[in-house]
């Protein structure tokens, strides 16, 4: 046991470690705390995006669907989420122009500054923080489950050490110790997860030995409808389109784009993004598929998102496990700080701003990430839900931002009524939805809730005034714009081919004997990462307008 000790106390102060050295760099500014004074090279803006999203979810909700649900798990996250970086240029991009030009910091600041509506900007800032908490209260859960299996501490004594570890970093580092323990973090969830599933199916004879075996034990584990037949085409579709449509809402990504250094550090991360997706999604996955072999039953008590710590105590020697649970502390740790920073950003300048004169300093933005990580706590001293489904909500709760934020990039005749109508009723539908009070259309709710709050934007907006305050549209094009509509046609073939419909039946094994639809995935992941590459390279910036030009 002291082995398994040694190794999370070492973790732990490599990161005390960076956050104190992040804290020597620092300046005594909002700006510097919550973005970096907006200074985030490429490749540190992709290791702080990706470790970001990359959660508790990704490490033990990943591995507990790959035992529940099998393959047809991976390509629904690694093509969907990879897909969403597509969203760093038409959404990322403006953003960090706007960002830098007008002194934003938050994600209603930005709506705020477009629409000038003060009720936009707390309905906004309130859809946030309503559909973050539960998402937030998942990584604590999860340091809860991997303390009380590693080192025997209870599960809400375990929740309570991680959050107070992260809280001192992110206390002293703010944005600029968040980013870069989020390189460190990011490294090693790559790095020790590959080496679990090397040891883990060894136990099996391998790799290759391990899929044919639970391939003939356990054939729909291997199947695109999945245990079950849980993925039909129009579930498959919802999903695809959740991650496009929520993940860029998430707070503490939106927030990413204004802490670029410029357009090329986005351009960087959204060419890589499908690269690490493809990979990283894969291993979680395969761990919960193989770990059928080793438990066809799951002990009473546990769920399938323990899957991975019970594999781990069976098959590796302490030190391994302890090292892999520390990976899975990194993933969950590298969202949490982040969850916490960008809420508490957004409570200091969008909701105390103008009421109390220190209210935009760091200090005031500590106190409120200490209180949202009380409020984090709170929800996981009684879990509501598995990972699976608190994302599955929370996540169609942001979805319903996206239209609001589009309109107010690129439409200019949006107006604040009609975003707030939009957000209204859509937030109304998913909770119709959470009470299975709609028909489901056979898809996931985030498909008809966003194309009811898109429509109800538009109508309203044609129907209604601008808001006196409210700003023309900055969204800026690219060079070589004639071509962008080739570029449209080029993505929404790639999607198209992300919802392979015709090969819906086909359950071949390939290499590894993984199903060769997951290598057609992998080489879609591949393919989507040089169309990025290429896209960004064709759209760089062009030189900026004048202000008097902005001002017209």
């Amino acid at each position: 046991m002291w082995e398994k000790g040694l190794v999370v106390g070492a973790y732990f102060v490599v990161l005390l470690g960076i956050g104190f050295f992040a804290r020597r760099r620092a300046h005594r500014t909002a700006e510097d705390y919550f973005v970096a004074s907006r200074t985030l090279p490429g490749w540190v803006l992709f290791f702080t995006m990706a470790a970001t999203n990359f959660s508790a979810f990704t490490v033990f909700g990943f591995s507990g669907a790959g035992w529940s649900l099998g393959y047809s798990f991976y390509p629904i996250m690694a093509f969907g989420t990879g897909f969403m970086a597509l969203s760093f240029y038409f959404i990322g991009r403006p953003v960090w122009r706007l960002g830098k030009e007008r002194g934003l910091l938050t994600p209603p600041e930005l709506v705020f500054d477009r629409f000038g509506s003060p009720t936009l900007r707390l309905l906004f800032l309130g859809v946030m923080v309503v559909f973050t908490l539960p998402y937030l209260a998942m990584q604590p859960m999860a340091a809860g489950y991997a303390l009380e299996g590693l080192l025997g501490i209870p599960y809400f004594a375990g929740a309570v050490l991680i959050t107070v570890i992260m809280l001192v970093y992110t206390f002293f580092g703010g944005f600029r110790g968040v980013a870069w323990t989020d390189v460190f973090q990011g490294g090693m969830i790559v790095l020790l997860l590959l080496i679990a599933l090397g040891v883990i199916t060894a136990s099996f004879g391998g790799l290759s030995a391990a899929n044919q075996t639970a391939a003939s034990k356990w054939p729909e584990l291997f199947s695109r409808p999945g245990m079950g037949g849980s993925f039909s085409a129009g579930i498959w579709l919802g999903y695809m389109l959740l991650w496009l449509l929520c993940d860029p809402m998430f707070p503490q990504l939106f927030q990413r784009f204004y802490a670029a250094k410029d357009e090329q550090a986005l351009n960087t991360t959204m060419a890589i993004y499908p690269l690490i997706t493809g990979l990283l999604f894969l291993l979680p996955v395969t761990i919960g598929v193989v770990g059928r072999l080793a438990f066809p039953e799951l002990p009473a008590g546990t769920t399938s998102d323990q899957i991975l710590p019970l594999l781990l105590s069976r098959f590796t020697p302490p030190v391994l496990e302890a090292l892999v649970l520390t990976a899975a502390l990194a993933a969950l740790m590298s969202t949490l700080d982040s969850q916490l920073l960008t809420l508490s950003s957004m409570f200091t300048r969008d909701l105390f701003k103008h009421r109390r004169k220190d209210a935009s300093s760091p200090w005031m933005g500590k106190l409120f990430v200490v209180v949202l990580a009380l409020a984090g706590l709170a929800i996981a001293w009684r879990p509501p839900a598995s990972f699976l489904e608190i994302a599955t909500q929370t996540f169609t709760g942001l979805a319903v931002l996206f239209p609001t934020v589009i309109a107010a990039l690129y439409w200019k005749r949006a107006t604040a009524r009609g975003a707030i109508t939009s957000i209204v009723v859509g937030e109304g539908l998913v909770g119709g939805y959470h009470f299975h009070l709609l028909p489901d259309f056979g898809t996931l709710p985030v498909v008809p809730v966003v194309l009811v709050t898109a429509v109800v934007l538009i109508v309203v907006s044609l129907l209604t005034q601008a808001h006196p305050q409210a700003r023309a549209p900055e969204a800026k094009r690219g060079k070589r714009r004639s071509r962008n509509w080739q570029w449209a046609l080029g993505f929404g073939l790639l999607f198209l081919l992300g919802n392979d419909y015709w090969m819906w039946g086909n359950s071949r094994l390939g290499p590894l004997n993984f199903p060769w639809w997951m290598w057609y995935f992998f080489g879609l992941c591949l393919l989507m990462a040089f169309a990025f590459w290429r896209f960004a390279h064709h759209t760089s910036p062009g030189p900026p307008r004048d202000q008097s030009q902005r001002n017209s």
